[in-house]
């Protein structure tokens, strides 16, 4: 084999050592604290070393990877797969001569990292959804501690957090008991309810469910603050980075039913990062899963040679089975992107209006939800990924355009049969007509 990268090393990074490997070098060990990295940084250009390749180890590589890119080489993030050991040679020392050997011949790949603007709204983004999970967290103590009180709201309410929710919530904790008044705080919508909540509302208060529903929902209200923080500093780095046009027209928007940003504009900013390509014309892609999407894939999915690499990246590409059996080496990450499409195909597979809902409902028949769920996902992140780097068009033309495209497979294929039933038919009689004479 003939080297590709002469002038390389490998790095092995753990929590408190880091170990370089440069070909005809001793093994060098540095530590992890930023003048160890700087350290590091010089002694790989005192030895005229222009490319590293380094594993993704937890998030231990990070700073590290920013470090030496700042100083002009030429950096690797490779997969802990493409790098695994042969038996006995699974060291520090030895990892990081055999991440170099691998990297010298061509034989590694690199992973997709993000930068600039994607790499700071992905921080963001993914602080917002810690703080939703943990807003959850606090509406189950919320319900837990109303339900102590058999004040079973949960029950006759869709949601505790709505509006009519929480404003029984506050009044119960500024001292109201009285079940009528409660009631009257409710929405509208709810008359049809009244007698149910009227119910619900009678409940037996004490002293440590009042205090424990207090914590519950200021900690809700915490995170509720701290979301809209992030939402905050989300619009101010699309405002910084982007001005959107005056006097644009306005666009009747999909709905975004759970979690929606406070973000003006948040659809024309990604339009203005996409060059005017528009994903919400896909199922079951809004505004805010578009902004997830790009937050893990970013704006130029070219990096992705076909659109089986972006599915396969993605996680979502079938299992190879050999023998009925799975194979025991499969990949077992699961990249966030491809959690977004997989959330997004469970929500279509609910869809009487949409072909993608349609077929991911024929594979459920046959091979259950979860098979189904990952269809439908694979489907769709092949429509965003053409849209995105061809540019092709895609119109929903729902339920009834699929049945009817299926409906004309399926009678083509029967045609083909019958021709060939015909021709079968007509040598067994020729045949059987010679075998008489």
């Amino acid at each position: 084999m003939e080297k590709i990268h002469q002038h390389s090393a490998g790095i092995d990074i753990g929590a408190r050592n880091i170990y370089i490997g440069i070909e005809g070098e001793q093994v060098a060990v540095f530590g992890t604290f930023t003048q160890d990295f700087k350290d590091a940084v010089s002694y790989l250009l005192s030895h005229g070393i222009r490319t590293v390749a380094m594993e993704a180890t937890g998030s231990y590589w990070i700073i590290l990877f920013d470090v030496l890119q700042a100083a002009g080489l030429d950096v690797w993030l490779v997969d802990g797969r493409q790098t695994r050991q042969v038996p006995g040679r699974k060291t520090d020392v030895k990892d990081c001569q055999w991440i170099n050997q691998l990297h010298s011949y061509g034989l590694l790949n690199r992973c997709f990292v993000a930068e600039g603007l994607v790499k700071e709204l992905r921080s963001y983004q993914r602080l917002r959804e810690d703080h939703i999970r943990s807003a959850a967290m606090h509406i189950n103590h919320m319900q837990k501690a109303l339900v102590e009180m058999n004040l079973r709201l949960p029950q006759v309410l869709s949601q505790v957090q709505g509006k009519s929710g929480l404003s029984i919530i506050e009044a119960i904790l500024a001292g109201e008991r009285n079940p009528h008044a409660l009631l009257a705080l409710c929405h509208g919508s709810l008359k049809n309810k009244a007698e149910d909540i009227l119910k619900a509302l009678e409940g037996y208060y004490t002293e440590t469910g009042l205090f424990s529903l207090l914590q519950a929902y200021e900690a809700y209200k915490f995170y509720q603050g701290q979301i809209l923080a992030c939402d905050k500093k989300i619009e101010e780095v699309l405002s910084q980075n982007q001005n959107l046009p005056q006097n644009k027209p306005k666009r009747k928007e999909k709905p975004v039913r759970h979690h929606k940003p406070s973000v003006d504009g948040m659809e024309d900013h990604l339009r203005l990062l996409f060059d005017g390509k528009d994903a919400t014309q896909l199922s079951g892609i809004t505004s805010y899963t578009w902004f997830q999407l790009y937050t893990e894939t970013g704006n130029d999915l070219s990096k992705w040679e076909t659109e089986k690499h972006f599915t396969s990246w993605l996680g979502l590409s079938p299992g190879q089975n050999h023998s009925g059996k799975s194979r025991r080496n499969k990949s077992k990450g699961k990249p966030k992107a491809g959690q977004i499409f997989r959330t997004i195909g469970q929500s279509l597979l609910q869809s009487k209006r949409i072909a993608l809902g349609e077929f991911g409902r024929r594979i459920r028949a046959r091979k259950g939800s979860r098979i189904a769920i990952k269809a439908v996902a694979r489907k769709l992140a092949e429509q965003y990924w053409r849209l995105m780097v061809k540019g092709q068009d895609f119109v929903e033309k729902g339920v009834e355009d699929y049945k009817n495209r299926l409906l004309a497979q399926k009678k083509k294929y029967f045609q083909k049969l019958a021709i060939e039933l015909d021709e079968k038919t007509a040598l067994m009689e020729m045949s059987h007509n010679q075998y008489v004479i």
